[in-house]
């Protein structure tokens, strides 16, 4: 199965992505459409609240599905500024969109360079389909 891996975004080993707005340094945080086919169907979202700090590795939340329960790890540092309220009521909507609707949390990035190792969508692909 061929899974989209948009150029724009950054990601972790850990199947998250990052959408960043450099201007702002505010990151949009997801998971790939990878993760989520391999989690099945998506049951439980557990997010941060609002101003709570993120550290990049550490994790964010945690994310259960029929299959199993992961970790969601963050690959910046910050404050959380948003997030998706809505997957929380219809967590099973992360399937639908996972790089669009489907996003988890916005961060205010203490700083850019917490993404210097993430791997560009090319690497991203060898990495998972290897």
């Amino acid at each position: 199965m061929a899974f989209e891996y948009p150029d724009n975004l950054q990601y972790t080993d850990t199947h998250e992505y990052a959408r960043v707005d450099e201007e702002e340094k505010i990151i949009t945080i997801g998971i790939s459409a990878f993760a989520v086919d391999q989690l099945g169907d998506v049951v439980f979202l557990e997010l941060p609240e609002l101003s709570d700090n993120v550290e990049k590795g550490e994790k964010f939340g945690t994310i259960e599905s029929v299959k199993a329960v992961e970790e969601l790890k963050s690959p910046v540092s910050g404050e959380v500024l948003e997030r998706n309220d809505q997957l929380l009521d219809a967590p099973e909507q992360i399937a639908d969109d996972p790089y669009g609707d489907g996003w988890l949390i916005r961060v205010k990035a203490d700083s850019l360079e917490d993404l210097d190792d993430c791997l560009t969508a090319e690497e991203y692909r060898e990495q998972v389909e290897g």
